[in-house]
């Protein structure tokens, strides 16, 4: 459907009337498994000679709708549906890494991501080295033979970074490793990271995808077109013991990453989406234009009324002028600059504490991208495992407020933080 425009996608993509009862709605294929025709059918699916449902841990018809849509707004290859933001960047990073190997993150990320590459992700002997997302020649010193991949968000959380894309893509091209992007934040609506460079992404189908805060998800979607064939990724270019020597590049070409993903890495780690979880952020994908560009006006028109309030010491808004994403945000998202940001209450790390606590119409919740409108001091939350020159360094320092401006009527927005700051 790649002729049809963002917002027809948003609906159509990879979706078709039931054939069986023609209902209009993707149905959840609430099922463990599926009838094989006969033995040879059987083995020859076993065996990837052709593609077909074998059990819904690695594939399931409504997961499969959900794939070919967000494949389809991200420009890409193909891509796998997962149970979480975190099960994705798993099962990215797990066809690329073996003991010992490394990859380049920028430091600009959600608290949850940092914690889980600097010590869940070193149980596997893969070692994350830290970048600063905003200085691309920063993540080439860090690149070794080991490194196997260069990792940014497009916009970072909870900072509001906008991170430059295409210079970042170069330098990962030049160390001949692909750039993976995590682009929960800005959503295909805002950025499509391929367009810019970008070989893989991921999201949190959690947030903007889905939209409404009611399921857990992740994708990983693959370009389809970073050379896997140059001998650095083992699992991809040599032979497959688990599939009786298959050289997966050889064989699928530009769909192998994908491939790998789906029957090597969420085959045995086993994250695998529930076909009603599929359902609700497919149904949440029909209004992701809509949603994110009332959240973006939103944004706009909140972080222009804390710059002039006198209890807000800063505000953090690539969406504003004089912010140094500004320039940036004209040329990655010049649509939005998202609809989440941060900003300094006077009177630290208490003060942002009192915030939180005397809100009405904010929900106080660790989440994001949700229809309703979010708030968390992510010092005292969400960024609390880190020490604090690491808070800092993340953008969630002792005095930040985090907001997700929601789709609410902005003039109720705005009162409600007026009177959590006047109280």
């Amino acid at each position: 459907m790649a002729e049809f425009g963002f917002n027809t996608l948003s609906v159509h993509a990879g979706a078709q009337p039931d054939p069986a009862t023609g209902a209009r709605a993707t149905p959840i294929y609430q099922t463990t498994a599926y009838v094989f025709e006969d033995a040879d059918h059987a083995a020859a699916l076993f065996n990837l000679q052709v593609f077909g449902n074998i059990y819904s841990r690695i594939m399931n018809p409504t997961n499969s709708v959900l794939e070919e849509r967000v494949a389809a707004l991200e420009g890409g290859r193909a891509a796998l549906a997962v149970a979480s933001g975190h099960a994705a960047q798993l099962i990215a990073f797990h066809p690329l890494m073996h003991p010992g190997d490394e990859f380049v993150a920028g430091r600009q990320l959600y608290g949850g991501s940092i914690t889980q590459f600097n010590h869940s992700f070193a149980k596997f002997d893969w070692h994350v080295k830290w970048a600063d997302g905003r200085d691309p020649d920063s993540f080439k010193k860090q690149i070794t033979p080991k490194t196997k991949a260069l990792y940014i968000e497009s916009i970072a959380n909870p900072g509001g970074l906008i991170t430059d894309i295409e210079a970042i893509a170069a330098v990962a091209h030049d160390a001949g490793v692909p750039l993976i992007v995590d682009n929960t934040m800005a959503s295909p609506y805002l950025i499509r990271p391929f367009e810019w460079g970008a070989d893989i992404v991921v999201h949190s189908a959690t947030k903007f995808l889905g939209g409404h805060g009611n399921s857990m998800a992740g994708i990983v979607v693959d370009s389809g077109r970073f050379n896997w064939g140059s001998g650095k990724y083992p699992t991809l270019s040599e032979p497959c013991p688990s599939y009786h020597g298959m050289k997966l590049w050889e064989t699928f070409g530009d769909m192998a990453y994908a491939i790998a993903c789906r029957v090597l890495s969420l085959r045995d780690l086993g994250p695998a989406l529930a076909p009603m979880n599929a359902f609700l952020i497919l149904t949440g994908c029909e209004t992701l234009p809509l949603r994110m560009q009332r959240h973006c006006d939103n944004a706009l028109a909140v972080a222009q009324w804390l710059q002039r309030h006198p209890k807000v010491a800063w505000v953090n808004y690539a969406g504003l002028e004089d912010n140094e994403s500004y320039g940036l945000h004209r040329t990655y998202c010049p649509k939005g600059a998202g609809s989440i940001f941060t900003f300094g209450v006077k009177g630290g790390y208490e003060a942002g504490k009192a915030l939180v606590n005397n809100v009405k119409l904010f929900s106080h919740l660790a989440n994001i991208g949700d229809t309703r409108s979010l708030i968390i001091h992510p010092a005292s939350t969400t960024h609390r495992q880190l020490e604090s020159e690491q808070r800092k360094a993340a953008g969630a320092g002792d005095d930040v407020v985090r907001l997700s401006i929601g789709i609410e009527s902005v003039e109720d927005i705005i009162a409600d933080l007026d009177q959590a700051l006047g109280a």
